[in-house]
Order: C-alpha cells, then structure tokens, then sequence
C-alpha cells in the first residue's frame, strides 16, 4: 500500500510540475502510427516451423515473440505446432504441416490465408464490431463471435467446424453466403462450383482438446496480475522469474537465471518490421511483455522490470530504448542503445513525420520524467532538451553493435566503458540504417520450404490482402528468389455483420451428435500418445505457477483432419535432440517447450496414450 501511496504522489506532483523547454503538445499520431495496433504475436512453437517476411532472402527458422506483419507467412513441419495471439483471450494455431500466413492485421479486423493442414481458432473474448476472418481454398469463413472454431483442407475440400457456442459465416468464389451454426460443420469441394454441405459437427479431436486446455491455461486471472489487462506474453512472467514490490515503482520483476553483468536488449536482435521499423526480437521465452511495455529500472543491484500502474489499455512498442550515437571509430559508427528508466518518454523513429522525433509515452500510465524530472501530463518536451536518461549511467547498461552488423543476425554486443558513455549524445528521429535482407530474417538458420501445393494456391476472400511492397522497396528491400509466388485471392462480398442469440436459460447451444450420426466421423482409436521426450532442465529457481491443464508440458496431438481421426505417435522428428540443440543459444531452445508441471500438477507420461474418451464430449 505504501508503494500505491508513493505512485500517487508522483502522479500528482507529475500535474504540477512543468518541465524546461516544453512545448505544445504534436497532434496525436495514427493507431498505426503510433503502435496503438498490437501486432499478432508467435507466442507458442513446437517442432520445426518455418518463417517468411516479405523482403527475407529465404525461409528462416521461426522464432517465440516474433511481431507478425501482413504478408509473413509461418509453415509447420510434420511434427510442428505454431500458435499465434491474436488478442488477449484469442489465439490462432496451426497443426502439422500447415500454411498459414497473415494478410491484415487492423484493430477490429484481422486476416488469414491458410492454403495446407489444420487450423484452430479459439477466442475467448471478441470485442463489439471485431472481425476474424479465415481465407482457404474454397471459401472465406467470418467470425463475428467467440467461440471455438477449426479449418481442415485436403486437395480440394475445406472443412469448417464450429464448437463453444461459435457461429461463422462461409462465403464460396461463388459468393452465396451460408451461415455455420454453433456445433455445425460445413463441407465445402470445390471453388469454381463449389459444392457445400451442411451437418452437425463430429466430436472435438485430442488436438482440439489440446487447444482447450492451452488456451485455458493461458487466460488464467493468475497471469495478468500486476500488469495492465490486454498486455500479451505476461503467461511467460510467473515461469520465467518472481515479482517484488519496491517503494518507488510499485512491483517489479525481476527475470531468474540471467548470466552475471546481463542487461536488457542484449540478447536478442534487431529486425525490420514494415509498419514499425526496428523492432528488438529477444530470444528469452519471456521476452514480449518487458521488450515491448512500461519500462526496465535498476534497484538494489538487480535489473527489474517495472510494468508502472494500471492503465486501461497497454500500447505496444517495437522496442523501448534510447539510442546514442557517437564519434566514428576506425572508420566503423557504432550504435549503441540503453533500455529506458521509470517514466523517461520514447523518441520514436517509427511512424510519420510529426510523430517520428517527438516525446512519446503512449500507454505509459506512471509519472512523466525529463531529464530526472517529472513533467506535466499535457505537454511534451522539445528532444533538443532531453539529454539525461537515468540507465545510461548504470555500469555496463549501454550495449552496441557497429553499424554495419545492426539487424544483420543476433547482435554480439560490446560494453561500452564509462568514460566512452560521455562521449555518446541521444539519437533524435528517426535511426539512419537502412535494412538488408537479413533484416527480415528471424533467425540465421534457414528452415523448411513449404511445397508448391501449399505456396502456389489462391484462396477466397472479402478484402485484398494490404501490400507493403512499396514501402519495402522504398527500404530497398525488393521480391527474393524465395518469396512466395504473389498469387491474388478471390474477392467476394463481405457478409453482413449478424447478431446471433444466446439460447435460452438452461439449454445448450447444439446437440451433440450420437454415435453413428455424423458423415465421415469415427471415434478415435486406441494409441499411444505422442511424447515430447525428457524436457530439457531449467536452470535456477522459479515461481510456481497456477496449475495448467494437463499435458501442457507435451508434444501437442497430431490432428489428421476429419475423416482420419486417429489419434498415434506424430512421425519421427526431422532431427534429433542433439542436433537440434547445435548452434541454438540455451534461451531461444527454452522457448520451444512450454514449461513442465510443477509437483502436484496433473501431468502425462511419455508413451502414455491421452485418457479414453468413453462418453461422448461435453461442449465446453
């Protein structure tokens, strides 16, 4: 409470006081613009998954908090999983060899084409007016409601199934729109004349009850507390180290099992994003939430991180720094960087002009600091002005490359001394390095390219997908030998925004099915489960979390798509163990196994099949 009281006081001593050199507020910038969009982010891989950016020279290894942008694309291999948030409560996963890749990305509209495998989409929460839309093959699926929702494609059939009390809307090339009630599957062959059928939806399979649990492990109340609700990655937070509270900045995390003289932005890299320029990609499993909101302070020989009071809604931002320049030096600039303190603003390079440049504390909800001091609210400060930022004087916390490997692969850092530190002077606009291909890369190691069938195939949509090809250029970075080909989908009418009713008090909102009833649809047969192997051990304590669904720490099922609903060992992986862990620093190999259960947690063994499921599936 003694914090909360301190938090006041520099809240109200932030409306009184005025800072040197201040000026009128700019006019506020674009949602866009000013990184008022979150954009969708890859919380979640399991096996190989592959990663294309538009403007990258080939297929690269996907990556755990990689920002998405329309135009990239993720492929998973034959033993992959990839799950997207697409919200704070809505997610987006594909299973086992599947295409997926993201065509808008709007704050109430968001965009995907899947041309190969399996898709699931769970959304626990749909704000008012928010749009989901699935573009396959055969048809386009809006979803306007919440609710669990999953797209199989084969050679030339979609099938899409709704669960949870979820309704769509599918709209052929044809454009007769037909409308998918909650529990109802439609069947959808072919795309010049497609044939579509309608009928009660099969069970959940082990992959759909697998998203269940995730999903519900993920959106426990448990993972948002001391964090503004809707700031995504804060799952990873109670795994990944413990909360403290300290006088001046309220509670503070603080991240377990970091190397001696380790800062933030430091192991990571830089990457070109379309709409926000450089954004830091870090490799630790945790690295959304610290990299991305409020701001990293350094309290009693620690470095925290200190997410500052409740706001109403958190704004992302492609990375929270100050960057310095300075002198040249055997003929090579160095840039260098220091994560920003309690309440010191972000000059952005990113967005317009009027925006770039200009002091900035978008979702930034604690006192206003120039130049260790507070200011007021309603003014910003003229940059020329600002030349204090508090961790740049903390030893070691300043951190650079040479311009020439800035965003060209995982920054190798060099400590800058004290007395150099002087010499640096803050960057003021916008970062003057232009972007290579490798700047659209998330990893150096080249990944799996998906087959042609999947690449080269047009889907069904209401809106064309939004061209960044321009601005690419204009970076120059042009179409690489490995983009997929630019094949055009096939617009049809937007459906018209329904409301559907909940059902009456106590009843459901389908009936299941009995056995034998549903076309195409069989019982999944006895197997054994699939197994992740000995998960690999987690080095220092950590805060144990609230009890996950059971198997959490597994390989997610294989779903072999409706009318194959077996359920058996995924095929072997591409690589072993060993081999995989080559040339992988130990953080981003962290990322690729959800963290185990603690003692006392259900839990699954390996070569245990999941539990048979005797009677038929309750919704949930």
């Amino acid at each position: 409470m003694r914090s909360r009281r301190v938090i006041a006081a520099f809240l109200i001593l932030a409306s009184a006081v005025g800072g040197p050199g201040a000026i009128p507020a700019a006019d506020p910038p674009s949602p866009e613009q000013s990184g008022e969009i979150t954009p969708t982010r890859v919380s979640y891989l399991y096996g190989e998954v592959s990663f294309w950016r538009p403007g990258a020279p080939e297929w690269a290894e996907a990556k755990t908090n990689t920002p998405l942008a329309p135009g990239d694309i993720l492929y998973t291999g034959a033993d992959g999983n990839a799950e997207l948030q697409i919200g704070p409560r809505a997610f987006v996963r594909a299973g086992n060899g599947t295409q997926l890749g993201l065509d808008n990305d709007e704050p109430d509209f968001v965009q995907f084409r899947v041309t190969a495998g399996h898709t699931a989409i769970d959304v626990r929460e749909m704000p008012a007016g928010h749009t989901v839309e699935v573009d396959t093959p055969n048809a386009a699926f809006t979803i306007e409601r919440r609710g669990y929702y999953h797209v199989d494609l084969s050679e030339d059939t979609t099938t899409f199934r709704a669960h949870r009390g979820g309704s769509a809307t599918a709209t052929p090339a044809s454009g007769a729109a037909a409308a998918v009630g909650p529990n109802q599957q439609i069947v959808i062959a072919g795309a010049e004349t497609p044939n579509v059928e309608t009928s009660v939806a099969p069970s959940l399979s082990a992959w759909d009850r697998w998203n269940n649990q995730r999903t519900a492990y993920l959106i426990q109340p448990t993972n948002v507390q001391n964090v503004s609700p809707g700031m995504y990655g804060t799952e990873e937070l109670a795994q990944h180290g413990t909360w403290r509270t300290e006088e001046t900045y309220g509670p503070v995390w603080a991240p377990a099992s970091v190397p001696p003289g380790w800062v933030p932005y430091s192991t990571g890299r830089w990457i070109w994003d379309p709409r926000f320029g450089w954004t830091w990609l870090d490799a630790a499993p945790w690295g959304w939430a610290p990299y991305h909101y409020g701001r990293w302070v350094f309290v009693r020989g620690y470095w925290g991180w200190a997410p500052g009071p409740v706001v109403v809604r958190p704004v992302y931002a492609p990375a929270l720094v100050v960057f310095l320049g300075g002198p040249v030096v055997v003929a090579a600039r160095p840039v260098h960087w220091a994560p920003l303190g309690w309440g010191e603003p972000v000059i952005p390079w990113w967005g317009r002009p009027g925006f770039v440049g200009v002091a900035w504390w978008g979702g930034w909800g604690g006192p206003r600091v120039v130049n260790n001091v507070v200011v007021n609210r309603t003014t910003t400060v003229n940059v020329t002005n600002i030349n204090v930022y508090g961790n740049v004087h903390v030893h070691n916390a300043v951190v650079g490359v040479s311009e020439e490997r800035f965003g060209r692969g995982a920054v190798q850092t060099t400590r800058v001394d004290d007395a150099r530190v002087r010499e640096l002077t803050p960057v003021r606009g916008p970062l003057q390095i232009k972007p290579v291909a490798a700047s659209a890369m998330s990893a150096e190691r080249s990944s799996l390219t998906p087959p042609p069938a999947a690449r080269e195939r047009t889907v069904v949509a209401t809106r064309a997908p939004r061209n960044f090809s321009p601005a690419l250029r204009a970076q120059g970075l042009g179409a690489e030998r490995e983009a997929p080909p630019a094949v055009s989908p096939r617009i049809v009418p937007a459906p018209k925004r329904t409301v559907v009713a909940p059902p009456p008090e106590g009843q459901s909102v389908g009936q299941r099915p009995r056995a034998g009833e549903t076309p195409n649809a069989r019982r999944p047969e006895p197997s054994s489960a699939p197994s992740a192997g000995p998960a690999p051990p987690r080095p220092g304590p950590r805060a144990a979390p609230a009890s996950p669904e059971s198997g959490q720490s597994k390989r997610p099922p294989v779903d072999d798509g409706i009318g194959a609903r077996k359920v058996g060992p995924p095929p072997p992986p591409p690589r072993s163990a060993a081999e995989s862990r080559q040339g992988r620093p130990h953080a981003p190999q962290d990322q690729r196994r959800h963290p185990e259960p603690k003692q006392g947690q259900p839990t699954q063994r390996s070569g245990e099949r999941p539990p048979e499921n005797k009677e038929k599936q309750p919704e949930k």
